[in-house]
């Protein structure tokens, strides 16, 4: 399988932090390059433990399947935490639990069969989970993130590439919301779901979008 996941991510993710500054909703300033740290990056919210926001977080994967197509499946329920370090990115932490049963490709029958013992195994391994271990910075806004993916009783290292897309205080809302978009790529084989290979592809690419929020109060 192949990685924009956690685990987390599940992921991802699955859901993914630590890169550097990117546009925090204010105007004026100069531009930073489009390669390089900076010393002092704004990244436009504070240091502080984030969640995923429900309404604005996806992990989906992807393979294929026979040479025909590239299908899509996503888990609806997951969460993920963030430990932000807003002054050293590079310090921060990822945290994601995934819902095994929740994953859903938009057929029933097929969901089922993801849930068996060919696959995630649902019935004796119901989460799914990626523990961040180190992030790497490349410049203000891209950076790596590599953890532990665990599925089915399985931990394997993983490395995402990671976007830092925004960060910005929301008054409506009173919180500050972080932004990230992660990609990365796993071998299903690695956790013990081997069935159907190559017909159905051996790696699976995994795509992570979230917002974080942490209340403005805390």
């Amino acid at each position: 399988m192949r990685v924009n996941m956690i685990a987390a991510s599940t992921a991802a993710a699955l859901v993914v932090a630590g890169c550097g500054q990117a546009a925090n909703g204010q105007s004026g300033g100069s531009e930073q390059p489009a390669s390089g740290v900076s010393e002092a990056a704004d990244f436009g919210a504070p240091s502080g433990e984030y969640r995923s926001e429900e309404r604005h977080r996806y992990i989906t994967f992807s393979y294929m399947h026979q040479g025909y197509s590239r299908p899509w499946v996503r888990w609806r329920d997951w969460d993920a935490v963030l430990d932000w370090d807003a002054e050293n990115p590079e310090d921060s932490s990822l945290s994601v639990t995934i819902d095994a049963t929740s994953v859903d490709s938009g057929v029933d029958v097929f969901d089922g069969h993801l849930q068996g013992e060919r696959f995630f195994d649902t019935a004796n391994h119901p989460e799914i989970t990626f523990e961040s271990t180190s992030l790497n910075r490349m410049s203000d806004t891209e950076g790596t993130m590599t953890g532990d993916l665990t599925i089915k009783g399985v931990s394997k290292p993983v490395t995402l590439d990671v976007q830092f897309n925004k960060g910005a205080y929301e008054e409506r809302s009173n919180v500050y919301k972080l932004g990230f978009s992660a990609i990365g790529t796993v071998k299903r084989s690695e956790f013990g779901m081997t069935y159907a290979i190559p017909a159905v592809s051996d790696e699976v690419e995994i795509i992570i979008e979230s917002e974080f929020t942490m209340p403005a109060d805390e």
